[in-house]
């Protein structure tokens, strides 16, 4: 159980409550407390004398009482040995002991999720576990996969904490020094759009906020509890294959991964065969900067020829004269629709063995 937890709790009942108030471990050490100065002391003997009973005891001027019955793990104390102090200290153990539970229980379920995208839990095992955490198995969720790449002050895991959307439905977990998974509620109609919207929402707050850089991977919508480790792997193949074929983005989504989620998928000494059939030894390399800027703009305006000329500010006839030098050069008229097709599936290949340090 976090003492911060104790110590939130106590710190807002401090104007509330004009008497000191705190709470106490199995060793007798008061971790909460109203007066701070007091946390760190020692009582000693209060244990065994509440060890046994779920009243209330008195002892030099406080009252004491375990939280949750006999022997219970925590103790709570408030100053004075009056009605009102034990009154008092029964209203807080109460409070103390469901908030507590409340916590525990997320806790648990955090383990149990946590195990499952790790595949560390038995099949058999997973509902069995929801139904005794009251962990509901047949509701939608969806995996968002922060990967945080410079070091900061704050810890990752506090960092998404503190912009966390809703922390009654949804988990958040830490499976790395670098990696806190989310696992959202959505419903049978939430787009992926609106997943992404979300996490690019989170990621710009975390840049400018902690002046981090991260990048999110999203999975598809699942409609049972154990298909979050495949939600889980498909935010992972997000991340990797964003990396490879769009780095310049932050956020991406398994679903909208395209063709080079397939590409990812395919063997290298395939795609080796691939370039090597689709372009004459040398072509490629034969491609300059300026060149391949103008490939790229030619594909981002539909193959547009005339929309193309405008956004390079350059005369519609040189850039024809640029696309038939290209033609001259890889034997592919990028005029074509299969053409540039073959074309830009080529690149991607490139780019994708070029991840893998492979020579092409």
């Amino acid at each position: 159980m976090s003492n911060r937890l104790f110590q939130g709790f106590i710190y807002q009942m401090k104007d509330t409550v004009d008497r000191m108030i705190g709470v106490i471990d199995e060793n007798g050490v008061v971790i909460s407390c109203s007066e701070l100065i007091r946390i760190g002391e020692v009582r000693r003997g209060i244990r065994e004398q509440v060890a046994y009973t779920s009243d209330t005891v008195t002892v030099e001027g406080f009252t004491y009482r375990t939280l949750g019955g006999t022997r219970a793990e925590y103790v709570v104390f408030v100053e004075g040995e009056d009605e009102v102090a034990q009154k008092l200290t029964a209203v807080l153990a109460v409070s103390l002991n469901n908030m507590k539970g409340m916590y525990d229980e997320k806790y648990d379920r955090n383990s149990l999720i946590k195990n499952i995208i790790l595949d560390n839990i038995l099949p058999s095992d997973i509902y069995i576990k929801s139904k005794e955490l009251r962990f509901s198995p047949d509701v939608e969720r969806a995996v968002f996969l922060f990967k945080f790449h410079s070091k900061g002050e704050a810890i990752p895991f506090d960092m998404v904490m503190a912009l966390f959307p809703d922390k009654t439905r949804d988990n958040l977990i830490s499976v790395g020094e670098h990696d806190v998974v989310m696992v959202k509620e959505v419903s049978s109609v939430t787009e992926v759009k609106e997943l992404e919207q979300l996490a690019q929402s989170m990621a710009d707050t975390l840049e400018a906020e902690f002046y981090t850089q991260v990048s999110v991977g999203i999975g598809t919508a699942v409609d049972t509890i154990k298909d979050l480790a495949k939600s889980y792997k498909e935010a992972q193949v997000a991340l990797e294959v964003g990396k490879i074929f769009d780095n310049e983005k932050n956020v991406n989504s398994y679903e909208n991964l395209g063709i080079g989620r397939l590409i990812y998928q395919l063997p290298t000494t395939l795609c080796e065969m691939f370039l090597s059939e689709v372009f004459k030894r040398g072509s490629i390399e034969g491609l300059d900067r300026e060149t391949l800027s103008t490939i790229q703009c030619f594909f981002d305006n539909n193959l547009n020829v005339s929309e193309t000329s405008r956004k390079l500010f350059v005369h519609r006839n040189t850039l024809v004269y640029r696309l038939e030098k290209i033609r001259k050069l890889t034997g592919l008229d990028l005029r074509e629709f299969e053409h540039a097709i073959t074309f830009k599936v080529a690149m991607m290949v490139r780019k994708y063995l070029a991840s893998k340090n492979i020579e092409v």
